[in-house]
């Protein structure tokens, strides 16, 4: 918010008045005000980019939601509300998701938090082609992380393996198209190919 609009806000908050753009008569209102943040509002006040006036004028009370990382034991129940949500509004048949993708799901630490975590489930559901989400249907940057199971090998490496050589395939190897999709830089995606020792005519 600019300098200039926190003097503005400030003001209709302390007198409860506001006039119209291009009009001059003032009018009375009676509101609350609602605002959310995702960044600290009292650093940016130390810093000097938010009025320390309208910051306590606003905090009058205050509800903090941890980040979703900090609150793991929620991501099941909210990746199945999305998924309700999703596949009901594209009149799709995939109602479950499967504990392997369950597992990337609680393990990756959104920092986008709930959004994100929107967002990944409705793209499952766009590509899923199954009665319930699998790993492959997720983002490649949830579906990549790493993570050991509980036999205690990792796990990362034989899916991103196998991941990434069915979307050159899928793609005839082309590079910028198989980037595109997997989520990642070409730069990226050459390292990962010359990792894992990749080729056109690997089995």
């Amino acid at each position: 918010v600019s300098s200039k609009m926190q003097i503005e806000l400030l003001r209709v908050i302390e007198t409860k008045q506001f006039s119209r753009v291009g009009g001059n008569q003032l009018i009375n209102s009676d509101f609350r005000v609602i605002t959310a943040t995702n960044e600290p509002l009292e650093d940016l006040v130390k810093a000097g980019k938010f009025r320390e006036d309208l910051y306590y004028r606003l905090n009058v009370f205050s509800i903090v939601v941890v980040p979703l990382r900090e609150r793991r034991q929620d991501i099941p129940l909210l990746a199945h509300y999305f998924l309700n949500r999703f596949s009901t509004a594209m009149n799709k048949p995939i109602k479950n998701i499967s504990k392997e993708a369950m597992d990337f799901l609680v393990k990756y630490d959104w920092p986008g938090n709930v959004r994100e975590l929107e967002n990944a489930i409705e793209r499952a559901v766009v590509v899923g082609k199954d009665v319930s989400i699998k790993v492959e249907d997720l983002p490649f940057h949830v579906s990549s992380i790493n993570f050991e199971d509980e036999s205690g090998d990792k796990s990362l490496s034989a899916f991103e393996k196998k991941y990434i050589f069915k979307i050159l395939n899928e793609n005839n190897w082309n590079i910028s198209r198989s980037a595109h999709i997997l989520e990642i830089d070409r730069v990226t995606l050459y390292n990962k190919i010359n990792k894992y020792g990749l080729r056109q005519n690997n089995q």
